[in-house]
């Protein structure tokens, strides 16, 4: 009997992994299922179309131009005298500042011109577009 009992006292020095693989797997696919809600809110803007385009970099300066007239800069709705102070504080911290101009192709082209006369009356010298490459 001494032998028995000192098999029952031993502890459990296993891992059971299947209640870990089962936890995992269930928040890798609560994962998969929030990542496109959480990931960035999109401004639905219908680019134009050009095979020339280059890359650009991050920038704190991103203005949308939506069908609608609204005009966004960073994701948020804003107006001329603002998008001029953004860019005037931008250019305190960095002189090589860029401003990305998003506009959809059904703005008119004055718009576009207005935003970008602007950013560069601010101080601002770099500037692109963007564009959506053709398939």
């Amino acid at each position: 009997m001494g032998s028995k009992l000192d098999l029952n006292d031993e502890p459990i020095s296993e891992i059971n992994v299947v209640p870990l693989v089962d936890i995992v797997l269930v928040v890798l696919i609560i994962f998969m299922v929030t990542a496109p809600m959480i990931m960035k809110p999109s401004i639905n803007v219908n680019l134009p179309k050009a095979a020339s385009g280059e890359s650009t970099q991050p920038t704190k300066l991103s203005i949308s131009l939506t069908k609608d007239g609204q005009i966004l800069l960073n994701g948020t709705v804003a107006t001329e005298d603002a998008i001029k102070l953004k860019a005037e504080e931008e250019l305190k911290s960095n002189a090589e500042v860029q401003a990305v101009i998003s506009a959809d192709r059904d703005v008119p082209h004055g718009t576009v011109v207005r935003i970008l006369d602007v950013v560069k009356l601010a101080g601002v010298k770099k500037f692109a577009i963007s564009i959506e490459k053709p398939n």
